[in-house]
């Protein structure tokens, strides 16, 4: 048995869920599919997936192994993707989908890096809000801030997008700093529009791991998340800003995070792509640069600590600021 290839062949049926769409998309039989995972199953002791006629879903060794073995399979894929760069200078068109915030605060850097190493690699960017279509819209490597996308690609999640609960230090003196989340019906609070539904979302807490929404009466809302932190920084008051846009002005002290015991980290930030065994060298290229520079990065993610460091600095600076309750 080829343990790599058995492995790679397990990681795509995990992510595709079939061995007939893993088997298409290899250029194999189901049954070679079927057969490479049973004798992985048998080599390793455990039962990997549990099958039935509609899908496969891992089972819990099946998830313990894929967590344990994708990391390191990326890994070497990025290390022969390096290794083939040498063979010659790649060149031609990827075309990246992604929300208006996410290719301006995430992919314009990540795209300029990308440009240093591969010189004639052309790049199109696609922003828009809704999901794109991979197939209409010519779509390469797309990435998605919240959900992951429900369509049939290859989905692979980043880092978590916190919902930070924030103010500048010049409101809080004036207003207070609110005791707890009932305490925010007496203050001035900023909102979310989404552009897709119209409709203002609630804020969002993680109070004993549990998601807690709480729906606010904004005094100003904006339908781009960007929008909204420059309100917040203005001092319309106290907005519920998302990690890739409160990160910078966080740690620069502009803001002070609240609540950052209850701070929700459900959402996060993905990549897709199309599931196909021709895909072009550029367009694996760039996925693996994307992974090597974004996954599990801490630049737009800050930990519990660095929360807690940031708002107790920031609260110490307004002085003996009297509380609302």
């Amino acid at each position: 048995m080829n343990e790599l290839r058995a492995i790679e062949i397990f990681v795509r049926v995990s992510e595709l869920g079939s061995f007939n769409q893993v088997a298409h998309a290899l250029g194999l039989s189901a049954q070679a599919v079927s057969k490479s995972v049973r004798q992985l199953e048998q080599h390793l002791g455990m039962r990997l997936f549990h099958r039935t006629t509609r899908s496969n879903t891992l089972t819990e060794d099946g998830q313990r192994f894929l967590d344990s073995v994708r990391p390191r399979l990326d890994a070497l894929q990025r290390v022969l993707s390096g290794a083939r760069q040498a063979s010659g200078e790649e060149h031609g068109l990827i075309r990246i989908s992604a929300a208006t915030p996410v290719g301006r605060r995430i992919l314009l850097p990540l795209l300029h890096a990308f440009r240093e190493r591969y010189p004639r690699i052309e790049v199109d960017l696609v922003l828009d809000e809704k999901f794109s279509d991979q197939v209409i819209d010519r779509i390469d490597v797309g990435f998605r801030a919240g959900g992951p996308p429900e369509a049939q690609v290859i989905t692979r999640r980043l880092f978590p997008i916190q919902e930070i609960t924030c103010a500048p230090a010049a409101y809080l003196r004036e207003a207070g700093v609110p005791a707890d989340l009932d305490a925010l019906a007496a203050h001035r609070c900023t909102g979310y529009r989404s552009p897709s539904t119209g409709r203002v979302l609630p804020w969002e807490f993680k109070i004993d791991g549990m998601t807690v929404q709480r729906t606010m009466a904004p005094v100003f809302t904006a339908n781009e998340p960007e929008t909204e932190m420059e309100a917040v920084l203005a001092g319309f008051g106290i907005g519920q800003i998302d990690s890739i846009n409160a990160a910078p002005r966080l740690r620069a002290g502009d803001l002070v995070p609240l609540f950052t015991d209850w701070t929700s980290d459900r959402r996060g930030l993905y990549l897709w792509y199309a599931n196909r065994s021709n895909m072009p060298r550029r367009v694996r290229l760039f996925i693996d640069f994307a992974l090597e520079r974004l996954l599990d990065s801490t630049d737009h993610t800050l930990s519990a600590q660095e929360l807690q460091t940031l708002s107790r600095n920031g609260l110490k600076q307004l002085g003996p600021t009297p509380r609302r309750r």
